[in-house]
């Protein structure tokens, strides 16, 4: 059984709450963490990356300390502006800061939990989403969709496909990974 809660993650009692709802249907065994403020939150700097950074590891801690003994896999979800493209051209310096803050923190907890349980992450490129929709047509989004070697940006279900191969059993010995799901934009 998959659940997908939307919390926010900066109320402690919101996250409470959505623990004791999550466990009320049996140990959990997998998460896919997308903990974090939206790329263009307003406020000081090292605030923000705090929060972004804080919230994961909260709801990641929060995650094992519940099911430390059945936890198989965690994904947590970062992106290639972290520590693969670069800012690019994005508003904010927060977005890619956070988003390496992300990877760093994946490989850390990696080799830090031994590997039990498992921990990578997925670094989308540009994935069309609703907030993404909108910018298809212009002339920055189609040079930007001319760089990729697959000819075309992501859709939500290349993302969610590298998520279940890594939480999956077929990704048994990945551990630490920050897989890049960008049709090769990062390597263009």
């Amino acid at each position: 059984m998959a659940l997908a809660v939307t919390v926010n993650v900066f109320d402690g009692r919101q996250v409470e709450r959505t623990w004791q709802e999550t466990m009320a249907l049996g140990p959990c065994r997998y998460l896919v963490n997308n903990a974090g403020p939206r790329s263009v939150s307003q406020g000081p700097f090292a605030d923000r990356l705090i929060e972004a950074v804080g919230s994961l590891k909260a709801v990641a801690q929060g995650w094992l300390t519940r099911c430390s003994g059945v936890a198989a896999s965690l994904v947590n979800i970062s992106s290639i502006a972290g520590n693969l493209q670069g800012s690019g051209k994005t508003v904010s310096a927060l977005y890619p800061a956070a988003k390496a803050a992300i990877a760093g923190l994946t490989r850390h907890m990696a080799t830090h939990l031994d590997g039990r349980p498992r921990v990578n992450a997925v670094a989308p490129g540009i994935t069309i989403t609703p907030r993404i929709e909108p910018m298809l047509a212009s002339p920055a989004m189609q040079d930007i969709v001319a760089r990729v070697p697959v000819g075309r940006l992501g859709f939500p279900e290349d993302v969610a496909h590298a998520v279940l191969f890594l939480l999956s059993p077929a990704a048994a010995y990945i551990n630490g990974v920050v897989l890049p799901v960008d049709g090769g934009v990062t390597l263009a």
